[in-house]
């Protein structure tokens, strides 16, 4: 799958089977399901790429400086570019 076809289905009722839950998440994250993606990330917290998914919620819902502690976490510099960008940036980092 590359982006162009994971976001066709951000328009579908359920994240597409087999993704990662990376993915998963941020396909909540697309459909304004902030609480599932945050559950997602949480589940798996200590693991980088988890910790980095964390952060990018905390920077959406607008709490930089939780977001700065799991960007910190993940081994990560807080994004210069939008959220808007950083999903994109995501999302081709896990597809």
């Amino acid at each position: 799958m590359n982006l162009a076809e994971f976001r066709k289905t951000l328009s579908d009722d359920m994240p597409p089977a087999g993704i990662s839950p990376l993915l998963e998440a941020l396909w909540y994250m697309a459909n304004d399901n902030w609480e599932e993606a945050h559950e997602i990330a949480q589940a798996k917290e200590g693991v980088k790429e988890y910790d980095l998914l964390h952060a990018y919620l905390h920077r959406v819902e607008g709490d930089e400086w939780n977001a700065g502690y799991w960007y910190r976490r993940a081994g990560a510099g807080f994004p210069s570019v939008s959220t808007d960008d950083e999903w994109q940036q995501l999302a081709n980092r896990w597809l």
